[in-house]
């Protein structure tokens, strides 16, 4: 029996929202914190914090990861069928890749931050963009140069790596446009 009621409970977890589940509606900031409260507080902390605008956090979170806690990259195969590990390290609400993560940690001292926890990601988006803005000069607010710098990383974005990425560039513009979307939504329902 006690088995049983283990198994209830876990599956009772993992069906009000655990980190391998997306909010019901993505393309509604409103819909996303009435559902996940405890995402806004996060990503309003980072912005006391860092100076990183809810929208930008939210619009790259999207985009990395559609909400989803543990989510990885796609497995890799040989010989289309043999596994051969992961397209990279990145894992988490925010695709955080390990090298990154490590220096986060170092940086701010946060030794049981988690990339699977949506406080400590929305922390390593603040303190990654912030870096940006001093390395870069790329302002917080700008959801298309910020992510663009996310993906290549500060040296790629330095030597310009995203401008050869047609389809990069695409996706930082679609990063920017659900930002806006995002901010618009979130001060249509009083959340910002």
């Amino acid at each position: 029996m006690s088995r049983l009621l283990r198994l209830g409970i876990l599956l009772l977890l993992v069906s009000c929202g655990g980190t391998g589940s997306a909010p019901e509606n993505l393309d509604n900031a409103c819909a996303i914190v009435d559902q996940r409260p405890r995402y806004l507080a996060a990503m309003q902390e980072t912005e006391r914090k860092w100076g990183v605008p809810v929208p930008v956090q939210m619009a790259t979170i999207y985009q990395e990861s559609k909400f989803i806690g543990n989510a990885r990259t796609p497995r890799r195969y040989a010989f289309g069928f043999i596994p051969t590990g992961r397209q990279s390290s990145a894992y988490g609400y925010s695709q955080a890749l390990d090298g990154t993560w490590d220096d986060y940690v170092a940086s701010t001292g946060r030794f049981a931050a988690r990339r699977n926890k949506m406080d400590d990601a929305a922390d390593f988006l603040g303190w990654y963009m912030d870096q940006t803005e001093r390395k870069l000069g790329i302002s917080k607010w700008d959801a298309e140069k910020q992510y663009l710098a996310y993906h290549e990383g500060h040296a790629g974005y330095a030597r310009g790596s995203h401008n050869e990425k047609a389809w990069l560039m695409r996706v930082a513009n679609e990063v920017a446009h659900r930002a806006d979307m995002y901010q618009l939504q979130l001060i249509s329902c009083g959340k910002i």
